[in-house]
């Protein structure tokens, strides 16, 4: 990774949001909290499915993935940002700033096709009901999964070997919360045209393919639920993960889209809060997502909770 492109440049600045030291103070906390609130969450659903054998089906085993993602995701990001707003240093060295910038693609691609998957599964589920055990075999799910991380891990060594030959010779500040490929090649004093268009090349196919997969299904699952006579079925069809998945989807798009789909020399305060949005927000508001209409998650983390009590209680409720 140091080569001979460093260009004397040892070291970045992560500025993130603000210098204020009154507001530092107040992001250091509020980053705190929401990193606290995401782990928690993530490992409440992880330990949730594990332990409830109810819930071991393709849908909650991709959950879990999505989970483990949100968690490296936020811990790739979210204690250096903490170590930075209660410092005067907030340098990351050149290997350190390549090393987070490998996970954050490496993430970023994961989520994007786990949430592909997921939207199959939920296809399968409403529109292929009677084939659903064989459609959604555990090979197979097994099989996506390991597609889905071995594509993403290929892919953030490919872009992150590219920015290795890029040349650093300016200005090092960087105003987000963490080293971001758009950024850092702003900063490039190098030619960067071939690149940035490899970059959005590439990414392009491997973010708008998923997407274009997730439209389908929705359009061909909604299709499925509307032609259901039954209002209570309809109501209850879109009450299942697939209601939950359509918000997750939503926020996560809506989020990177806000980042990425501007110019490449352009840079506004509107940038750093999307970034926040899709790096912090985003693996926070998943969990709650996912078990705030979900009776089955309801059940699972009562149980692992609150265990026998949570068992009597929900026993003299269907007595009554």
């Amino acid at each position: 990774m140091h080569g001979g492109n460093q260009s004397g440049v040892s070291d970045f600045l992560l500025l993130g949001i603000s210098e204020s030291p009154e507001e530092q103070q107040i992001l250091f906390w509020m980053f705190l909290s929401m990193y606290l609130v995401t782990v928690m969450g993530n490992v409440l659903i992880i330990l949730a499915i594990s332990f409830d054998s109810h819930l071991h089906t393709p849908m909650y085993l991709f959950l879990v993935n999505l989970s483990l993602t949100d968690l490296f995701f936020v811990t790739n990001t979210i204690p250096k940002t903490l170590v930075n707003l209660q410092s005067q240093n907030k340098a990351i060295s050149y290997a350190g700033c390549l090393t987070q910038l490998y996970f954050l693609i490496c993430l970023v691609t994961l989520d994007n096709l786990i949430l592909a998957t997921m939207a199959y599964d939920r296809y399968v589920a409403i529109c292929c009901p009677l084939r659903y055990i064989t459609a959604m075999s555990p090979g197979l799910c097994i099989l996506l999964l390991t597609l889905c991380w071995a594509l993403s891990v290929l892919y953030g060594l490919f872009l992150t070997l590219l920015m290795t030959k890029v040349t650093f010779c300016g200005s090092r500040r960087i105003q987000y919360i963490f080293c971001e490929m758009y950024i850092l090649l702003r900063l490039a004093c190098s030619n960067t045209q071939v690149i940035h268009t490899v970059q959005i090349t590439t990414g392009g196919f491997i973010f708008f393919t998923p997407l274009g997969i997730m439209v389908m299904s929705y359009v061909w699952t909604v299709r499925a639920i509307l032609q259901i006579p039954s209002a209570s079925s309809k109501y209850k069809a879109f009450s299942t993960p697939l209601g939950s998945h359509l918000a997750v989807v939503s926020l996560f798009y809506g989020t990177l889209g806000m980042v990425y789909l501007q110019p490449l020399k352009t840079h506004s305060m509107k940038d750093s809060v999307a970034t926040v949005m899709y790096a912090v927000v985003t693996p926070m508001m998943n969990p709650f997502i996912y078990s705030l209409r979900n009776k089955d998650m309801h059940g699972a983390l009562g149980r692992l909770l609150l265990g026998k009590a949570f068992q009597r209680l929900t026993g003299r409720k269907l007595r009554h």
